[in-house]
């Protein structure tokens, strides 16, 4: 924490940059339960509210890869307005059409601006710092900004939607997309990666696949990137079922489903905030396994417990080892990839999370429907429990030296990481 308040204290852009990622992200979490209530509202169906959430991972899943190369090829600023500019259109398309094509069209354009956002807003976080040193605590702080959000958001949407109704939210929602795009155009940072003079530049879609061939290059953050994504679909799994658990299960009330929720936040923004001192690789890797283990231990103990109050606790304990295991997952892709393609596996990472999310959705409401919420939840949590122990014994031989990358290039073509100077994620 004492990381945190020294970056926020002296590092006058990064207080800009988080001031505009916090009131977006509160409006993100407010605008998440506003198009749960215009999709059943509007289409009075389970499958249309489905949709109207799937829609919104599709152009992660789709096209995360080349979003990243975005990131990576031009302004990561931008980018980052683009990306701002995309989801003011898209909500408030969504507060005036009525049809529900043109619902899912737009949320799927949403699902664009934030595709486009995350890799090139993580990229480019290093250059928001005035002291590189503080890249481990601008990263942590990242993550629970924007868990915080989807933490306070709802409760914020309770109050507007005292005052109006969900459409009055997806505007709010649209305001805080424009005032982050205004906020950012006056912060300095995220210039496009210098590309070598003299020689061609590809084209966006060949520097995609360049990026695949360096994370494919890359053995062990391949590996940390799929377990990972195993881990998130186990999490992706608890969260359809949280709701049938609080209320079917141990018998609590919506608002106490929300006290659950808000238990897993607080558990998660500590545990991003915990990277805030970031370390050598052997650190960054051990945590991140903590994290994965953390979190299938409070899955399965979610899933074993017919109490109210326990619950708020394994809540929390899942919360965190969440927050563990993707702010050490990004610090590992910052520490072992140069700048010029850092982007690209953000946008990679980002694609394989969208997938894990969307299966889990489709799978998990069937087991629901079959075996129960807490069976599935308990489920949940001996995969993600398994998912850590395969990783454990496959990156034994990985990140052992503080230097080490662990990236190994998959061609000539791709270039080698050149160290960052004064970054300690670099050499802890």
């Amino acid at each position: 924490m004492r990381e945190t308040i020294d970056l926020l204290r002296h590092e006058r852009r990064a207080r800009v940059f988080f001031l505009a990622l916090a009131q977006s992200a509160l409006g993100t979490g407010a605008g998440y339960i506003a198009l749960l209530l215009i999709a059943e509202s509007r289409f009075d169906s389970p499958w249309a509210v489905s949709l109207v959430l799937i829609a919104d991972l599709i152009p992660a899943m789709l096209l995360g890869p080349i979003f990243g190369a975005a990131a990576d090829r031009w302004s990561r600023k931008r980018c980052a307005i683009v990306a701002d500019v995309l989801r003011v259109v898209a909500f408030a398309g969504i507060a005036l059409v009525d049809g529900f094509t043109a619902t899912v069209a737009l949320a799927v354009l949403a699902g664009a601006g934030t595709g486009l956002f995350t890799p090139a807003a993580l990229a480019g976080l290093p250059s928001v710092l005035d002291d590189a040193r503080r890249t481990p605590a601008a990263t942590s702080l990242y993550g629970a900004v924007a868990d915080l959000g989807f933490t306070v958001g709802p409760a914020l949407a309770a109050g507007v939607l005292l005052l109006g109704g969900p459409e009055t939210l997806i505007w709010v929602n649209a305001a805080t997309f424009a005032l982050s795009g205004v906020l950012l155009v006056a912060v300095r940072f995220g210039a496009a990666p210098e590309h070598p003079s003299g020689e061609p530049r590809p084209s966006l879609f060949a520097e995609a696949r360049d990026g695949l061939r360096a994370t494919a290059g890359a053995p062990a953050i391949r590996v940390v990137l799929v377990a990972s994504a195993g881990a998130l679909f186990c999490a992706g799994m608890f969260n359809i079922a949280e709701l049938f658990f609080a209320t079917d299960d141990i018998g609590t009330t919506e608002a106490g489903f929300g006290v659950l929720v808000a238990f897993f936040g607080i558990g998660f923004v500590g545990g991003s905030l915990a990277g805030s001192k970031g370390g050598a690789a052997p650190l960054l890797k051990r945590r991140l396994l903590i994290g994965m283990f953390v979190l299938g231990v409070g899955f399965v103990a979610t899933g074993l417990t017919g109490s109210f109050a326990i619950a708020l606790i394994t809540f929390m304990i899942a919360g965190a080892g969440n927050g563990l295991l993707v702010v050490y997952e990004r610090l590992l892709i910052q520490h072992s990839f140069p700048d010029s393609h850092v982007g690209r596996v953000f946008g990679i990472r980002d694609a394989l999370t969208a997938w894990s999310f969307a299966l889990a959705f489709v799978i998990a409401g069937a087991l629901v429907t079959e075996i129960g919420a807490s069976a599935v939840i308990a489920i949940a949590g001996g995969v993600a429990l398994l998912v850590c122990a395969i990783a454990a014994v496959v990156l034994r031989g990985s990140w052992t030296d503080p230097d080490d990358t662990g990236y190994l290039p998959a061609e000539p073509a791709v270039v080698a990481p050149t160290p960052r100077p004064g970054d300690p994620v670099l050499r802890g």
